[in-house]
Order: structure tokens, then C-alpha cells, then sequence
């Protein structure tokens, strides 16, 4: 599609309006308006002190305009003219409305620190924002939920991300940096041998800085994909470098059952994790083959009572809704599958698909039709939730989410997953370590952030130079 801007340069929020409609479609700025084919011109021009705001849209050889009047200039303004118009084109609703921002808390934390009531809040929401008021609700509890843990964060803290960069297969949807680790496993060792010189210049830094970790989370990738050897190694230098005297959580992603043992359990529990991640993402098995998981739900099963057994008692659980040929019927399976375990938190995702992946050149994921089941399945999710008395803690959306919805977390109170609020709603710096993992210095409302490399060989081969980026952190 084209895109013509008139009088105005707010090229992003143009296209992030558009790609919310129709997340595939791919957008070239132009100046020159087309004589054929699909285009839309943004415009916006003063008259008489009042601003008005056009949409012309050309779409499958129809054309569909908008026009309004208001006295105040706002990015926000051309996101309406530009959704009303594909709103009458492909006749869908956005339950989010103009929010198209990964951190709709964020926008309801500022309001209410600015000393805006919650109906006050709700009425912007649905007024300004056109959010329906099932997601202004989720915003509003989610927001003020985060607001009195981020309250509870200690002075001088910083957060700890350590990146273990395999998996025992690749998840056809993974945007994350992995790989498997049966064609990669010359690449363990010399991987562990610089996370851990990475490491250990990160202690010295934050002891040199005078800053206490607050919470710990080791990601990836899968880390239980390691041999036990390896992650006994990972997390005694982990123990035996940084001060962990004071952290308040520790997370260790277990992901993928079929990477889990008793002993990797038992290592891990040695160490005082304190919270692990057992994702099934669906309890379905043909949906499992067709992702490229090699377990069955029996070994999610399995899995999770047996880590039970060793004595975690808070247990994450991820699933997805919107995976390829999956059913609202399949999805409320693995809900009532999930129920059973009843794991201390639940995260709720939706299926977000680059563009040109296998996945969506498969199945053709972005259809009306797939946007109104998952936004099913996330209601079905949500009651389910209530169900299982757990409540939503944490939100946030990325681009290409079928039916631009969202990811939450759920669980028990007491239960919340601090890092995650944090690196979500940027309130707190996280030192991370390893392949692919970005540092992020919060100073007030600067944010700084220190990006490793993405490919473990180019990590290994760079450690000194991955190392060196961190100097600027010396004296902060």
C-alpha cells in the first residue's frame, strides 16, 4: 500500500494504524498520489483555528474517506481519521481502538500519577482511545496491580537477565535468540566459557557501582536444554560472583519438558530458585507436532508434578492462543488441562508471526475470522482465570499479534512475576549476559540500552569486544 502524507509527518502513527488492520501489509511512503492500486493519504490543515483531519483510503478498487474538526493537534487525531477508514473497508474493530503501543499500563500509571481519578482514566480510554471497555478494564487492573509492587522496589536495585541461547528444537513461530542445540552442541562449552568471563566482569561492575541485584531471571532459549554439568556450572558462577543476598525472586526458565530431568531439578533447587517456567503453549498434540515441540502434554504432566515433588511452589505455566489450526474447542481444552495442574501464575499469549514466516505463508493467520477466534479464546482464557482465582498482573502487545490483542500474565496474589513488570514497564535497570541480550539503563526518563550480539558463534569470537560495550557503565 501506499502512503501519502499531507501537511503533517506522522508517518509512524500512519502506518502503525494501518498495519493494526492488516499486520502483514507492507507500506511504501510515497509523494506522489497513484493513479491505480491501494493508497491512502493522511492530511491534516488548519482552517479558522481548527484542525481537520482527512482520510482518503483506495483499497480493492473502492474508496472510502473521512473527514473531522478539532481544535488541538494530535498524533493521536490522525490514528482516528486513518482507523475510520479501515474500519468501513474491512468492517473490523480493534478492541485496543487507537492504543497501539506495547505498554497500555503505562499510559494509565501516567494518568493516575498525575493525579487523574480511575473514571477519569476509563473515560479517556473509551473516549480519546476508542478502547472497548473490556480492554480499558484489563489496562486499569493490570496498571494499578503493577503500581503498588513497583512501589515495593528497592533503592540502588537493578535487575539480572542471564541468556542461554539453545533449544532442543526450534519453535516454527520463535522470534528469540536460539538454536537447537543437537546441531549446535560443539558451540556449548565455548559458549559457557564466555558467558562466564561476561559474568564475572558484570559482578565486578555492579559491586563497583554500588547497586544490589533485586531479582534474577535466566532465559533464553531453554537453559534446561543444557547437561547438568553445564547447568550446574551456569549457576554456580551466577552464586559465586554476584551478591545475591538480597534478590526477592529468582527465575529460571524450565520451558520445554523434554529438557527436564530430576537431577536438573534438583541442581536448580540447590541454587534457591525460587519460581520456574514449565510451557506447554498448547495441550494439544497435534498442534505440538505441527510447531515443532517433540513432547507430548503427558510429559508437561509428568513434568510439572515431578517439579512439584522436588518442592517449587511457584510454577509458571505459558500458553498460546491463535496457534496454527488450533480450535476455540482445542484452546478450552488446554485451559481445563491447565486447571488441573492449577500452576501458581499462568502467561496467556497471543500469536504474533513475522512477516514471510513459514507459519503465516502456511496458514494464512491473518484473516477477520482468526482475529475474532482468538480474541474468544483470550475471553475464554480470562474467565478461566477467574475460575482458577487468578487475577492479571502483567500486559503488554507486540507488533503482528493476531487481532492486535495482547499478552497477559495471571496468578495467585503474591505470586507475581517482578521482573517481568519491570522490564515491561522500563521502571528499573536489567543488566543482561549472553547472546542477544540488551541492557537496559533506566536513569528518571532516560533509557540507555547496551546490545550484545544475536549469533553464538559471533558472541564466542566477540566476548572481549561484547565485554568492552559495558565500560561505559563503569561509574554511573
Amino acid at each position: 500500500m501506499k502512503l501519502i502524507l499531507l501537511n503533517h509527518n506522522e508517518e509512524y502513527a500512519a502506518r502503525e494504524m494501518i498495519s493494526a488492520h492488516i499486520p502483514k501489509i507492507k507500506i511504501e511512503l510515497t509523494e506522489t498520489i497513484p493513479c491505480h492500486g491501494d493508497y491512502l493519504i493522511s492530511e491534516v490543515h488548519l482552517k479558522d483555528d481548527m484542525y481537520i483531519y482527512n482520510a482518503s483510503l483506495a483499497l480493492n478498487d473502492k474508496r472510502y474517506t473521512y473527514s473531522f474538526e478539532t481544535d488541538s493537534y494530535s498524533k493521536t487525531y490522525i490514528k482516528k481519521s486513518v482507523n475510520e477508514v479501515m474500519k468501513e473497508a474491512l468492517d473490523t474493530v480493534l478492541p485496543w481502538g487507537l492504543i497501539t503501543g506495547i505498554r497500555p499500563g503505562k499510559i494509565v500509571r501516567e494518568m493516575y500519577e498525575s493525579g487523574s481519578s480511575i473514571s477519569e482514566i476509563k473515560k479517556h480510554f473509551i473516549d480519546f482511545y476508542e478502547c472497548c471497555e473490556k480492554k480499558t478494564n484489563l489496562a486499569l487492573q493490570v496498571a494499578l496491580r503493577e503500581q503498588e509492587l513497583i512501589k515495593t522496589m528497592p533503592q540502588n536495585s537493578v535487575s539480572l537477565y542471564i541468556g542461554i541461547p539453545f533449544c532442543p528444537t526450534r519453535c516454527l513461530y520463535c522470534s528469540f535468540t536460539s538454536q537447537s542445540i543437537k546441531f549446535s552442541n560443539t558451540l556449548t562449552e565455548p559458549y559457557m566459557d564466555a558467558l562466564c568471563k561476561e559474568i564475572k566482569y558484570t559482578a565486578d561492575l555492579l559491586k563497583n557501582n554500588g547497586l544490589s541485584i533485586d531479582t534474577v531471571y535466566i532465559g533464553g532459549g531453554t537453559p534446561t536444554a543444557l547437561s547438568e554439568k553445564q547447568l550446574d556450572r551456569l549457576l554456580y558462577e551466577t552464586a559465586n560472583n554476584f551478591d545475591l543476598s538480597k534478590i526477592r525472586e529468582y527465575t529460571l526458565e524450565a520451558g520445554r519438558p523434554d529438557t527436564i530431568n530430576e537431577e536438573k531439578l534438583k541442581i536448580i533447587r540447590s541454587y534457591g530458585i525460587s519460581r520456574i517456567s514449565i510451557n506447554p503453549q498448547t495441550m494439544n498434540q497435534k498442534t505440538l507436532d505441527i510447531i515443532g515441540r517433540r513432547h507430548t502434554p503427558e510429559d508437561i504432566i509428568r513434568t510439572y508434578e515431578m517439579a512439584v515433588k522436588c518442592g517449587f511452589t511457584h510454577i509458571n505455566t505459558d500458553l498460546i492462543a491463535g496457534l496454527p489450526d488450533e480450535t476455540e474447542a482445542d484452546f478450552d481444552y488446554t485451559l481445563k488441562e491447565i486447571r488441573k495442574l492449577n500452576p501458581q501464575s499462568v502467561t496467556v499469549h497471543t500469536m504474533s508471526i513475522k512477516r514471510g514466516s513459514y507459519l503465516d505463508e502456511k496458514y494464512s493467520m491473518y484473516t477477520p475470522s482468526a482475529a475474532n477466534t482468538v480474541n474468544n479464546m483470550l475471553s475464554a482464557a480470562d474467565n478461566m482465570m477467574k475460575l482458577m482465582n487468578k487475577s492479571p498482573y502483567y500486559m503488554y502487545r507486540q507488533k503482528n499479534m493476531l487481532g492486535n490483542l495482547e499478552n497477559v500474565g495471571y496468578c495467585d496474589k503474591g505470586h507475581e512475576c517482578l521482573y517481568n513488570i519491570y522490564i515491561m514497564e522500563e521502571v528499573q535497570s536489567i543488566y543482561a549476559i549472553g547472546a542477544g541480550a540488551s541492557t537496559k539503563i533506566i536513569d528518571g526518563s532516560k533509557i540507555d540500552r547496551i546490545f550484545n550480539v544475536k549469533e553464538v558463534s559471533e558472541y564466542i569470537n566477540r566476548i572481549d569486544e561484547m565485554i568492552a560495550r559495558k565500560d561505559v557503565l563503569k561509574v554511573r
